[in-house]
């Protein structure tokens, strides 16, 4: 909480991309002032990072919008060497929009291998749960994966667009589903876990699906 702006997070990030050899990266720079310009800025930065491999971003509770989410998100597929990537974006408006151009973008991520994601309180509905899953599709590395997609309104499209998504992640073995107050119901809930019965090789899961609205479906 130190008032960061855009330029400040700008600024930032054409700082670090002079760090060629940096493997390893942490910022923490929740509850700041940083919009879309800033985001997408401090992603520009990072992209020239070649050699990161392991990432931690904690941007939530700033205003980076759908435009940041998908400026940082195109910005993150140029580091190709990335294989750990954990983002804080809770609380951002990004809305539809963003979670589709960061699926996008991390759909790029060709060498990624663990990720996290918490996307909590962002308005992402239908649209932006289907194309995040879609996105997610192609990260054919992908073993590990948490979601903290709670407080959104993926609706039962969504949660079954999600699952759709998911499915194609074969080499997935560890998977955590945070979707808490989504407002979808059996078909939603059904939907998804449809999906998730194609992931093949996944040996532990774990489902948050608690709703203002008592879901009841069979397995």
């Amino acid at each position: 909480n130190n008032q960061i702006n855009n330029q400040g997070a700008s600024g930032l990030g054409s700082g670090l991309a002079k760090c060629i050899n940096l493997s390893n990266l942490t910022l923490e720079l929740y509850r700041n002032k940083i919009g879309a310009m800033g985001a997408s800025g401090l992603g520009s930065g990072l992209a020239k990072c070649i050699n990161l491999s392991n990432l931690t971003l904690y941007l939530s509770r700033n205003q980076i919008g759908a435009m940041g989410a998908s400026g940082l998100g195109s910005s993150l597929a140029n580091c190709i060497n990335l294989s750990n990537l954990t983002l804080y974006l809770g609380n951002n408006q990004i809305g539809d929009e963003g979670a589709s151009g960061l699926g996008s973008g991390l759909a790029k991520c060709i060498n990624l291998s663990n990720l996290t994601l918490y996307l909590y309180e962002n308005q992402i509905g239908a649209m932006g749960a289907s194309g995040l899953g879609s996105g997610l599709a192609n990260c054919i590395n992908l073993s590990n994966l948490t979601l903290y997609l709670s407080n959104n309104q993926i609706g039962d499209e969504g949660a079954s667009g999600l699952g759709s998504g998911l499915a194609k992640c074969i080499n997935l073995s560890n998977l955590t589903l945070q979707l808490c107050y989504n407002s979808f119901r059996d078909e939603g809930a059904s939907g998804l876990v449809s999906g998730l019965a194609k992931c093949i090789n996944l040996s532990n899961l774990t489902l948050n699906l608690k709703q203002k609205q008592f879901i009841c479906f069979g397995l």
